[in-house]
């Protein structure tokens, strides 16, 4: 073990930090580019217009696919490998997109998608990447300065959509061709990661908990739980959003602010979500985020003026923000080491099942419910309160459990 490896004060984790922040910044504009775009595209290409948000939900299963092999990954041979093969997943679905857009078939560009889902698993690992040589002090912080990388992502993305959306003959094209180059330049980054590989176990070493004894802890199940509902139902209402400001009279334009709005909101808060946490508790934080994700249904229901679109989204990112950090920090600190790579895949297998399921519904709540997009739009927030419920009720049964029990 190296003399790096003791260093006092998390400066190694505050390092790993700054590389995963850019990272955050600079390659995950690649995902509120496809978001904004990949139904539009979708609509354009598929035959039925339910299945117009398909490349998104492909997009979601593939990251659900990729979770537990790229946990494997970067338990066996490093975060620094595991983020590298999520970069080449992010360009050859970007390849792969932009010959399906080409030439126009629906069935290729479904499977560009699915290959995105490779970097967008692999994304979902920088959150607990930036945990592993950070202290319990540092940790829920470290965890938001990383999601708080995601500012610059929204500012980056739905611009470069603008630029490139329109820039060829083939609408979109141009935007998947910089989804190439985002993820060859943007790999390069890794290069300069400082994270151990973990040790390979000995034969005396605790093997740690089963997935299924994992699930049974209080606090990892309540975590898993509030994440994939935070997750989902943001998934859920942002990739109907492009397809609703469209069809509701609103230009592309106004489509790729509101996600961009949206998408600020996701990750301004990071800046100050950690010392939230560390001030009143994790539980309170991730109350807050159900709560605020319900306010964002509650107005997106009153109207379909481009102030609602706009004012909803923002709620939608700040409530997903404050419930997807606060699970992932009660997750980060639910189960030791050695258990890292089963509990993590495990997290992201359910998470982004989750999110597939919510995407997957999200075009045909949004396309084929009343007949118009204002009925379209209304079904889809409607459709977040059973599963705010669920996340609900979880969190108060852990908050009257007793400590011992809960922990």
């Amino acid at each position: 073990m190296s003399s790096t490896d003791h260093l006092p004060d998390d400066r190694r984790a505050r390092r790993n930090v700054m590389v995963l922040v850019m990272a955050q910044a600079f390659l995950g504009a690649q995902m509120p580019m496809i978001f904004t775009i990949g139904g539009l595209a979708g609509q354009s290409l598929a035959a039925n217009p339910c299945f117009a948000t398909l490349p998104i939900s492909l997009i979601v299963l593939g990251s659900m696919s990729s979770a537990t092999p790229l946990s494997w990954i970067m338990q066996r041979y490093g975060r620094r490998t595991g983020f590298f093969v999520g970069a080449c997943g992010g360009a050859l679905g970007g390849i792969i997109g932009a010959i399906g857009l080409y030439l126009a078939s629906f069935p290729i560009f479904l499977l560009g998608s699915f290959c995105t889902g490779i970097y967008m698993s692999a994304q979902g690992f920088y959150r607990f990447a930036a945990a592993d040589t950070a202290s319990d002090t540092f940790r829920p912080k470290a965890i938001s300065y990383v999601m708080a990388g995601g500012l610059l992502s929204a500012l980056i993305g739905p611009q470069l959509v603008k630029v490139t959306a329109d820039a060829m003959v083939v609408p979109f094209l141009g935007t998947y061709l910089a989804v190439i180059a985002v993820n060859v330049i943007g790999s390069m980054l890794f290069i300069m990661i400082d994270i151990p590989k973990p040790p390979v176990p000995s034969q005396n070493a605790p093997r740690g908990r089963s997935r299924m004894e994992l699930l049974k802890t209080p606090r990892i199940a309540v975590a898993v739980i509030c994440a994939m509902v935070s997750y989902a139902l943001m998934n859920l209402v942002m990739t109907s959003t492009p397809l609703a400001v469209v069809g509701c009279g609103f230009d592309k334009s106004n489509a790729a602010d509101v996600v961009s709005f949206h998408v600020l909101a996701m990750y301004i808060p990071s800046f100050f979500t950690g010392h939230l946490i560390a001030r009143f508790g994790v539980e309170k934080i991730m109350a807050a985020g159900l709560v605020i994700l319900a306010g964002a249904g509650a107005v997106a229901l009153q109207g379909v003026d481009l102030a609602n679109f706009f004012i909803a989204l923002v709620l939608l990112g700040v409530g997903w923000n404050f419930g997807f950090i606060g699970a992932t920090s009660m997750l980060a600190g639910a189960h030791a080491p050695h258990e890292r790579g089963r509990m993590q895949g495990l997290n992201d297998l359910i998470v982004f099942g989750g999110v597939t399921v919510a995407s997957l519904s999200s075009g045909g709540l949004m396309n084929c419910s009343g007949g118009t997009p204002q009925a379209g739009w209304a079904a889809v927030n409607l459709a977040m309160v059973p599963f705010l419920v669920l996340a609900g009720g979880s969190l108060i049964w852990l908050l009257t459990r007793p400590k011992t029990q809960a922990a």
